[in-house]
């Protein structure tokens, strides 16, 4: 199987490829000829991005944030993806970390910033930290999940035929866990820009987070709505990488035909008799 984005993943790219152009326009006419000091018009918005990547230093706060969370993101697949194929397997194991688990999904993350701060400081280590702190639950979730909705049939049918428990996990229950392994990494990514900009807003000396609250200090306003975008963009960008990588992974998936397509009866002269 090809690791590379068929066609399916172009049409359904372009499927929701309209509503950011729409939103686009939408800022760009709505804008036009605005006086607000706290709604500039669209066009000085691009502009002053523009102005801050190429000559100012939001390049390097953009570099560093977007190191913090593919950091922190593939630590969290990692964590959640392993430990959710351990817990999904084992029956007792999942009962007994279920209330554990359902705790810790509604704790909110944000509540640890300050106890993060104090205890780890200010560099990138804390804030990779905390980005898959709070983006685990949702992949570790989906994966238990997603093991457990496997057919017992197929793991019946790995344990008749003596199966290694590498092989099993490899080959039978991890391909029948990932369509729901990429639905909570889908969840996970917009709860890690969430925490990629809170993290930098209180305690740091860089990033995106820390460009809008200097700039929000200082009233510049298009630099505000500048930093805005840059987040927007950079989180739309990573979601279409991940569907990439979910099209190209996931192909068999996306690509069955429907199930209540009619199969194509045979022609006259192919139709055997018994």
């Amino acid at each position: 199987m090809p690791l590379r984005p068929s066609g399916a993943f172009w049409t359904s790219a372009l499927k929701q490829l309209w509503l950011p152009v729409l939103c686009v326009a939408g800022l760009l006419l709505g804008t036009a000829g605005s006086t607000s000091f706290y709604f500039p018009p669209a066009t000085d918005v691009l502009a002053t991005l523009w102005r801050e990547l190429v000559h100012d230093g939001l390049a390097a706060d953009l570099l560093f944030s977007l190191r913090n969370i593919m950091v922190g993101l593939a630590i969290a697949i990692v964590v959640g993806v392993g430990a959710g194929l351990v817990i999904g397997e084992i029956r007792l194991l999942r009962q007994a970390t279920t209330p554990l688990l359902d705790f810790a999904r509604a704790t909110p993350t944000v509540a640890f910033v300050p106890v993060i701060i104090l205890t780890l400081g200010i560099g990138s280590g804390p804030k990779i930290f905390l980005i898959a702190l709070g983006s685990v639950w949702p992949i570790l979730l989906n994966t238990i999940s997603g093991v457990h909705g496997i057919n017992p049939a197929v793991h019946e049918t790995a344990h008749s035929y003596r199966i290694p428990v590498r092989l099993r996990l490899l080959k039978v229950i991890l391909p029948g866990a990932l369509p729901q392994i990429f639905a909570g990494t889908r969840v996970a990514l917009s709860i890690a820009v969430v925490l990629m900009v809170v993290s930098e807003i209180y305690g740091s000396p860089v990033g995106l987070g820390h460009f809008i609250l200097q700039s929000g200090s200082g009233f510049a306003v298009p630099e505000v709505w500048a930093g805005t975008v840059l987040i927007g963009i950079l989180g739309y960008a990573l979601s279409v990488l991940l569907l990439a990588a979910e099209y190209a992974l996931l192909g068999w998936y996306h690509e069955r035909p429907p199930r209540n397509r009619r199969a194509k009866p045979l022609p006259r002269n192919e139709v055997t008799t018994s």
